[in-house]
């Protein structure tokens, strides 16, 4: 069975962009043909215990599970320019080349999508970083989508599918 995680950078809890990315996850597996659900992260839930200078309890645990993860749906809201602080503090808690087993794929929720895929490409930079291999297309909303993404999430796992079983099957 492949471990299936959703790590949600959105300053809210239980976010709508939350439902999308656990929506998409969903459908991406789907369409990718495997059996798995998906452990979710929404790193808003954690508050202060996430700045903490070593990781205990719930942020200890969600380390644990992104460290097994072989598929990892991270979604960001754009922020400043990039994808969120929270996002940032949390992946600072990672290893060096931590993910080289995993396979990343972004979600990001974007004011305008003329002018949001700075924060898909940074996102896609900081994961390669991080030793993962980056699935091509990550999936970009705008913040009007976020309300009912069913459709586009639908659109996008259709296409995203393939390149996703292809990463898994380079990295098996």
């Amino acid at each position: 069975m492949t471990n299936l995680s959703v790590l949600v950078a959105h300053s809210q809890p239980h976010s709508a962009l939350r439902d999308a990315a656990v929506d998409a996850a969903g459908a991406l597996a789907a369409d990718a043909h495997l059996s798995t659900t998906p452990d979710v992260i929404d790193l808003a839930a954690f508050g202060q215990a996430l700045l903490d200078p070593t990781p205990n309890g719930p942020v200890a645990d969600a380390v644990d599970t992104v460290l097994r993860s072989e598929i990892i749906v991270v979604a960001s809201p754009f922020a400043h320019g990039t994808y969120t602080g929270l996002l940032k503090v949390f992946l600072d808690r990672l290893p060096e080349l931590a993910l080289g087993h995993a396979v990343v794929v972004p979600v990001a929720a974007v004011p305008d999508l003329r002018n949001g895929h700075g924060v898909e490409e940074d996102l896609r930079l900081v994961f390669s970083d991080l030793g993962a291999w980056v699935a091509e297309p990550g999936l970009l909303l705008s913040e009007s989508e976020l309300g009912d993404p069913a459709g586009v999430v639908r659109a996008w796992a259709a296409v995203a599918a393939p390149a996703l079983n292809e990463a898994l099957a380079v990295g098996a």
